[in-house]
């Protein structure tokens, strides 16, 4: 079965994609913890968290990384969920971008 992300792309649900390239799209958080909280996240399903991606294609974890920093406008929170216990819910490797006023203490738990 498809991920939410993978269907979000597809357009088969709604979701607000504020960019996109050949091999990554960026969605608004439906649930924001910062000003600013995106998700980057690769076309691709191969990779369910980033120590797969990191080991299968660099380059485009590099092209996540590089992305996320481009849109958080400044200095930023790069936040990677691998596994259950880490609060990782969707198994579609995926980053937070978090930026804006983090002095509240923003906890990524999805």
């Amino acid at each position: 079965m498809a991920s939410i992300f993978a269907r979000i792309l597809s357009g088969e649900i709604p979701g607000e994609i504020v960019r996109e390239t050949d091999r990554v799209f960026v969605l608004r958080d439906i649930a924001p913890q910062a000003p600013v909280h995106l998700l980057v996240i690769p076309k691709t399903e191969d990779y369910a968290n980033v120590v797969e991606l990191a080991a299968g294609d660099p380059a485009l974890l590099a092209e996540m990384v590089g992305l996320g920093a481009e849109l958080a406008g400044g200095d930023f929170r790069l936040v990677f969920n691998t596994g259950e216990d880490a609060g990782q819910t969707v198994f579609h490797v995926h980053a937070h971008v978090l930026a804006g006023d983090l002095s509240e203490g923003s906890l990524v738990d999805r």
